[in-house]
Order: C-alpha cells, then sequence, then structure tokens
C-alpha cells in the first residue's frame, strides 16, 4: 500500500508547518540512538535509566514548554508535544519513553501554570535539564476516577505541611524527585483538596514496589507512601482548597495526549501488520494476498484515518485555546477504545505467532488495554460526555 503509507498520509495532513516537521525528525533521532539499544533491558528491569531524562533535555525533547529563560524549549504550542506522542507511539519501544511524554504533557504543566515566581526558580531549571525528574500523584487504593474520595491527609504544622496517606498506580513513580500530590487539607469533598510538590528526599516518604502490570513493562509505576512527612509550607501550588481545580485545568490536555497516541499507536500496529502479512505464507502465498486480510486490512485503516482527521482538530482547537473538557472526554474514550479493538484483529492476523512476546504485536496487545483506563475510564469520560447533551 505505498500510496496509503503512514509517511504519505503525514505529508497531506495541514496541522503541522514545517518546524513541526524537524521535530518529528529530532525525535525519531533520538529514539533510534538513545531507546533502541536499551528497550529489551528497560522491559526487563520494569525502568528506564535516569539520564534518558538528562539526555532528552539535551536534546531538546524534554520541558518543550518551560520558558527559556529556565533552559526549557519556549515552545508555547501543544503541537510539538502532538507530534513527540505521534513519534514515541508509533515505536515499537514507546513504553520506554512514555515517562518523557508524561512529563512534557501532564506533570510540567503543573509547574509552569500553577507556580509562584519563587517556585519556578527553584524547580524549573532542575526539571529542563533532566535533573528532577518529576510525577502527579492522585489515584489511591481506594480511589480511582472519583477525586473527591482522596484521603491522603496534609495538616498545616507552623512552616510545613505533614502528610499521611498512599497512592497507587503512579507513572515515574521509581524514578520521580518530586511528585504533585493531592492532598486533602479539609474535610470538604472538592473544596477541600489541594496540591502540594513532595520532594522524594523527605523523611517519611517512600517507594513501594515497582508494580508487576499485564503491558508497560519498561514504564516503572509504584505506590508512594507517606507517613507524618512534613513537607515546607512553600510547596504548596496556589492556595488552599484549589487543588480540584488545579487537576481540572490539565486533565483536557492529558486525555487529549493519551488520543492522539493512540492513533498513532493503532497505526503503528497496522503498519507492522501490513509487513507481516506480505511475508507470511500459507497455502503457498502471502497472508496479504487473502481477501479477508485485505478487507481487514482496509477496514482498520480507513477508521484510524477518520479518527486521525477527528484528533488533528482536537489538536488545532486546543492549540487556540478552545478545547472542552467534553471534547477531550469524547476524543479520549473513541480512540483508545478503537486502538484496543485494532490490536485484537491484528493480532488475529498473525495467527499463532501473535501470541508469542517474541513478536511486537503480542506487546502491543498487553500495552494497549491500560489506555481505556487511566486518565479517566471509558465509563467516566462516557459519563462526562452524556452530561453535556443535558442527560
Amino acid at each position: 500500500m505505498p500510496q496509503t503509507s503512514l509517511a504519505a498520509v503525514d505529508r497531506i495532513r495541514t496541522v503541522y508547518e514545517e518546524e513541526h516537521e524537524q521535530f518529528r525528525e529530532l525525535v525519531r533521532e533520538f529514539v533510534d540512538r538513545h531507546a533502541k539499544p536499551h528497550a529489551e533491558r528497560w522491559e526487563a528491569e520494569g525502568k528506564v535509566d535516569r539520564d534518558l531524562f538528562t539526555k532528552a533535555a539535551e536534546a531538546g525533547i524534554l520541558g518543550l514548554t518551560i520558558p527559556e529563560e529556565f533552559g526549557g524549549g519556549g515552545a508555547d504550542d501543544f503541537r510539538f508535544n502532538a507530534v513527540m506522542g505521534e513519534e514515541l507511539a508509533r515505536h515499537p519501544v514507546s513504553d520506554g519513553m512514555a515517562g518523557i511524554a508524561l512529563s512534557n504533557d501532564i506533570v510540567i504543566p503543573y509547574f509552569i501554570e500553577l507556580t509562584n515566581d519563587e517556585q519556578k526558580r527553584r524547580w524549573l531549571p532542575g526539571i529542563a535539564a533532566g535533573e528532577l525528574i518529576t510525577a502527579v500523584a492522585m489515584t489511591e487504593p481506594g480511589t480511582g476516577s472519583d477525586l473527591a474520595g482522596i484521603r491522603t491527609t496534609a495538616v498545616l504544622d507552623g512552616d510545613a505541611y505533614v502528610v499521611n496517606g498512599s497512592k497507587i498506580f503512579i507513572s515515574n513513580g521509581q524514578n520521580a524527585d518530586l511528585v504533585v500530590t493531592a492532598v486533602r487539607t479539609s474535610a470538604d469533598p472538592h473544596k477541600g483538596l489541594s496540591l502540594l510538590v513532595i520532594p522524594t528526599d523527605l523523611p517519611g516518604f517512600s517507594r513501594g514496589r515497582n508494580l508487576d502490570k499485564v503491558g508497560l513493562h519498561a514504564q516503572d509505576t509504584s505506590e508512594l507512601i507517606f507517613e507524618n512527612v512534613r513537607v515546607p509550607a512553600g510547596n504548596l501550588l496556589g492556595s488552599e482548597g484549589q487543588g480540584f481545580l488545579g487537576l481540572m485545568r490539565n486533565l483536557p490536555q492529558e486525555r487529549l495526549s493519551i488520543a492522539a497516541a493512540a492513533v498513532a499507536s493503532s497505526e503503528g500496529v497496522i503498519d507492522r501488520t501490513i509487513a507481516y502479512v506480505q511475508e507470511r505464507q500459507a497455502f503457498g502465498k502471502p497472508v496479504g494476498a487473502f481477501q479477508n486480510t485485505r478487507f481487514e486490512l482496509a477496514e482498520m485503516f480507513t477508521a484510524t484515518q477518520v479518527s486521525r482527521a477527528y484528533i488533528d482538530q482536537c489538536i488545532v482547537r486546543h492549540a487556540a485555546g478552545e478545547l472542552s473538557a467534553e471534547d477531550a472526554a469524547a476524543a479520549k474514550f473513541w480512540t483508545t477504545e478503537q486502538y484496543v479493538q485494532i490490536v485484537n484483529r491484528c493480532l488475529q492476523l498473525h495467527g499463532g505467532y501473535g501470541y508469542m512476546r517474541e513478536y511486537r504485536i503480542a506487546r502491543d496487545y498487553e500495552d494497549a488495554r491500560i489506555t481505556t483506563i487511566y486518565g479517566g475510564t471509558t465509563e467516566i469520560m462516557k459519563e462526562i460526555v452524556g452530561r453535556s447533551l443535558g442527560l
């Protein structure tokens, strides 16, 4: 299918300009040089090397939106984030690079948008240099999407908050130096939430084991434990009681990032499956020569390109500050559910080999499943969209 390859599709897209395509090449080169050689080891060890972050910073792909005065890229344009997310998602070693994308798209915005001048000077240079690895901690063992159920407490005691509780499923949890943590500073379900930046070297902080997940094995995911951790009051982001608003402010971008990556991941899976069925023989001819194979791939390719046009419009609207929470929720559930379906169908086209982890499609199958859960489950996304319809 040379006329409809992903490279051809990228060339006719109008969402990006030349500078974004140049950045795409930079990301590809970085992945080839710094991720591919270590992918198998990272998967076995369950996390990436810390110096991946410093190398990403040196290459200019970490801290894209951090102002130049603090050592960042100064790019106030989400399209650069989207380009990076696409390239990492399409690549077979994407889970090893997930922590970089997480930092850019999800965590760093808290440090840019919610910090005061003193906090910016204190944290942003280290984050921009890849020396301070960041994470955000919302989910708790008994609380998933219901932020009102957060129980980790922060009680002001003099010039510090005393934090007690735990968080779970925290990406970058094993490597993180700074954790933006949702804590309860009063009993009010929503107005009682605040955000604290908790350094992981403070007494009383500990990490649980690196969680054994179905997929995304190279991305560290941890439980974090706080036992009378004294966090300086100067680490509060914004004002007390503004944590819920701070979290809601960043969720649309997080969900759009997941959606854009889901489409790119689908494209990558389809491309690799096309290559496989052209080589694999059955009954004396390539599997790709059978009508069923052609029809399956034609349907998946077309469906993915429809979603690509949809997501491109969402990216344009977000870059213009016009993407609503409902838009992001719809994009997230639609594209991730489609991704799971496409991986399932592509694995079927691999036959028995698709079930062997030495083939990338088996790992794609493992990795895809979480996308309908993290960042807000499909059910919660549908609830958000449904309420916007007046239901």
